[in-house]
Parts: C-alpha cells; structure tokens; sequence
C-alpha cells in the first residue's frame, strides 16, 4: 500500500487537496533519508497557535492568576520571546503574515473577509515540496468563512486537513470537530441568553481544543514511522465567545481576579475607534467601562479558557515523549493576536494597538540546537518565524519573504534582532467601528499609531506609561519624538512594498 493510502487509513481523516494542488507529489522520504541540503536531519514542526490570546496570560510570565504548569514546562526547555509581536490585530491578516513571512498588505489579505492571493507561498507547501508531510487541525482562516461559507484553500501544502474554524456549526458537513461530536453522540449545550461568559456543561475532552490536539496526537504517532512533517495546531480558545468548559471555570473565582486597566476619562483625547468601541455593547451586555462584576467573570472565563489550552498542549508534548520525537521536533507556540479584555475600556479586538491586542506569546523548543530557559527581550515579529522554520530544515529562503530568521537568538549568538516592530490594520473594523486604514510602529521605548482615516493618532512613552493610558500624540512637548517615529513609520511602511517579482536586470 503506498504511504499517502496507508496514512489515510491510519489517520482516518479526508485528504483534502488544496484549491490549484498539483496531482503529482513529491516522492516521500523514509526515516534517515530526510537530511537537510546543508546536512543533517530535517526535524519536524510542531506548530500551535492559539486564538486571540494576549502575552501575558502564562503564570511564569507575571501572572499570579492563570494556571499553565505545560506551558511553565515549555518555557523551561525554550526560547521565550517575550516582546513578540502580530503584524495585524485581527485573525486573517495575522496568519497570512506569519505563514509566508511577509507582511499583510504584501499577501492581499489585509482584513478578515479577504482571501490571500492565489499565488502566495505558505510555510506548509514549501516544506511539502522538500518531502514533508503537513497537516492542519482547527482554524486557517486565510478566505472568508461568514455566512456559513467554508474555508476556500489556495495550494497550502496540507495534506492532512481537518478543519473546524470555530465552535459554531454553521458550516454543514465542514465543521469536522462538529461531525465528531456527532458521531460520538455528544450534544452540545445553548448558552443561556444575554450571558457574557458561560461555563459549557460538557466534558473538557468534547471542547474543540482538546478535538484539535487529538487530531495533532494522531497524527504525530502516526508520522513517527515516517518523517519529516509539519503540524498545524490552530486551537480556537480562549477567542471569545467567553465560553470554557465547566469543570475549568470552576476553577476561578472572578472575585479575586483583578479589574480590567482603564483609567477613567482615557478615551477622551484617544480617536474615535476606541471611543466607538467603549461604548458598545457585546451580547446584551454593557460590558465598558470598570467595575461591573461582567468584567470579573469574563476575565475568569478567559483565563479558564488559557488554563484548558495548557492543559492539551501537555498531551501533545507528552506524545512527542513518548513516541521518541521530541529530539529532533521544533515546538512552536504562539497565538495570533491579542484580546483587549476590558483594557482601556474595549473588549475583543479591531483596530487598537496597544500590547493587550497586538503583543503575544512566543516560545520555541528544539533540543540541544536553540537554548533552553532563556528569556529574550528582543524585539521581533511573527513574520519572522517563517524565514526560522526554513533556516531549521536547511531549506533557503523562500524568495519573497520578508521576516527575519531568529536563529541566532534562539542560538544564543546574540541578543538584538530589531530597533522596532510594524503593525498595520488596513480597512479594518466593524460596522459599528467603521473601517479604519492605521498603521503604527513600536520600539522599546515607545508606541506611535497613525489613524490615516482620521487624521488622528496616538503615542506613549512606555516608559513612563507601560499600561498606555496617556496619549502624547498633541503633547507639545513630545513633538521631536513623534515626528522621529512618524519618519521611523515611514521607513517601515516602505519595506512592506512586495519584493516580487525578483529584479532580474540592473534598469
């Protein structure tokens, strides 16, 4: 039996072929045939990405609150980044950006509800097209998915698909952690009304999250006969709806979780988007400004939601253990974006850019290669873990890419990478919000953004105001470091201009 036939009985799940996939494959390479072109074995990827979860959710990272004993056990044997940034504050633009190594606006996706150009080359296929195996569980989201409208794949390289956005079942046939639910006979529960966070009556191990880290765990012990491969592991919590599982929830008492960081009056001299925002609703609910004993039990929702995240991520590393492969596997775990989480009177995310929404975790593992229970303070971006992932096969830079690779911080050759970080959310927002074209710039001092639609903007000292509540943007006494950042923002927005196609001749 070939491997393709041998594997899809095995794993039990559709080969689903990419929208423009060639039917010619490259032949598969068996166990001590996978070497790098520069020598020595191609390790494997195991790449988890969270949803919408902020950078300060993990308890080793000062957070007394939170439980992440797996994640506390990652960081002991990782890299851990811990200024990592998103180059959009919203999913698709996010992972457009992060799977190719290039920026937003570069990929054609600059917004939810966009599709990625056809033509874009995701980490995936180029490790495809070296002989890897690569597979998905949960979440893409690279093309729009409203209106019950499945995903639609460019050639992403993924073989192995299971695919399950988010916990809605609006998508008949195509939500497969729904269709498992089904199969098993497990019904899942309705929320009561107007409930802004809700622990799911069911057990943890219904919950999409663990769903997508069984599929990973199948697959891996499965690939362990074969090799090399990539994992995709794109878990939906803790996105909101605010909803965990019960036995999590319990677990938090919203009383002792502290309020939301606003400063009463903050959004007066901030721009309309954030105003817009405060003062909507989410649910029935009015859920802005502080005080209201909602933004306790979202706050402890959220964190349920973080908590069972840990908590299957462990299996995943166990199965890696046990199977013999955690040697020569590349753990990657990060999240997409951020959650405002009442911070600064705004819920969810959009077009803001204060860390809350836009600074993530980051950690990677590769044993005896990367140095391990290390902190970098570095700044870098989510476009650079591609050009990393790349570097780790020994495979060259795919032409095109932006980001840059961060193997000489994971090695320890040193400890600088970038004097700023470029964030852009193009014809973002909601209806409500409008759509906003805003770019921003941060270094490690401080945070411009630029509201072009507008012509409004915001800057802090992060220094003297780490929690951004002060806008210096018409400080006069702040003008030389705003027009500095503006020229700096400047700069950057010119290195997004697509550097394909190649420059083939001098003129």
């Amino acid at each position: 039996m070939k491997r393709r036939e041998l594997l899809k009985t095995a794993l039990g799940g559709a080969f689903a072929p990419a929208v423009g996939a060639s039917a010619q494959q490259p032949r598969p390479r068996r166990p001590g045939e996978a070497r790098r072109p520069g020598g020595g074995e191609m390790p494997n990827v195991l790449w988890i990405c969270t949803d919408q979860q902020r950078f300060d959710t993990i308890q080793e990272l000062n957070n007394a609150y939170v439980r992440t004993p797996n994640l506390q056990r990652l960081m002991a044997q990782s890299t851990t980044f811990t200024h990592a940034f998103v180059q959009a504050p919203v999913c698709t633009p996010s992972r457009a950006s992060f799977l190719t190594g290039r920026y937003p606006r570069t990929t054609g996706a600059c917004h939810n509800g966009q599709r990625i150009n056809e033509n874009e080359r995701l980490v995936p296929r180029i490790l495809a097209d070296y002989g890897y195996e690569c597979g998905l569980s949960g979440k893409l989201h690279l093309s729009p998915v409203a209106g019950g409208r499945p995903e639609n794949r460019i050639d992403d390289g993924y073989s192995q698909f299971w695919w399950s956005h988010d916990i809605a079942d609006i998508w008949p046939g195509q939500n497969m952690w729904h269709e498992h639910l089904r199969a098993e006979g497990v019904e899942w529960p309705q929320p009561p009304p107007r409930t802004p966070a809700w622990g799911v009556p069911i057990d943890p191990k219904h919950m999409q999250t663990a769903w997508c880290c069984d599929k990973a765990i199948q697959f891996m012990r499965q690939q362990s006969n074969f090799g090399p491969w990539l994992m995709s592991v794109n878990i939906y919590q803790p996105h909101h709806p605010f909803w965990p599982a019960e036995e999590y929830y319990r677990r938090y008492d919203p009383g002792e979780l502290p309020a939301p960081s606003y400063v009463e009056g903050e959004l007066d001299d901030k721009p309309g988007y954030q105003k817009r925002a405060h003062t909507g609703s989410w649910r029935g609910h009015q859920i802005s400004g502080a005080g209201d004993e909602n933004h306790h039990k979202i706050k402890a929702a959220y964190y349920a939601m973080v908590e069972q995240c840990d908590h299957d991520i462990g299996r995943m590393l166990d199965a890696l253990d046990e199977t013999g492969q955690a040697e020569n596997t590349v753990v990657i775990f990060m999240s997409d974006h951020g959650e405002m989480l009442g911070d600064h009177g705004i819920y969810l995310k959009g077009p803001f850019f204060y860390d809350c929404g836009v600074r993530v975790p980051l950690m990677i593992r590769w044993p005896e290669r990367y140095q391990a229970g290390r902190k970098v303070d570095a700044l870098v971006e989510l476009a650079d873990i591609a050009p990393t992932i790349l570097e780790a096969a020994g495979i060259p830079p795919e032409p095109g890419m932006q980001g840059r690779s961060l193997t000489a911080l994971l090695e320890g050759r040193t400890s600088s990478h970038r004097d700023s970080v470029y964030i852009e959310s193009y014809n973002s927002g909601t209806r409500r919000q409008g759509a906003a074209y805003a770019t921003a710039i941060r270094t490690g001092t401080h945070k411009l953004a630029v509201y072009h639609t507008l012509n409004d903007g915001e800057l802090y000292d992060l220094t003297e105001d780490p929690g951004e509540h002060k806008n210096l943007w018409r400080d006069p006494n702040s003008r030389d470091v705003r027009e500095e950042l503006l020229v700096k923002l400047t700069h950057r927005m010119a290195e997004t201009v697509d550097p394909l196609p190649p420059k083939n001749a001098p003129w």
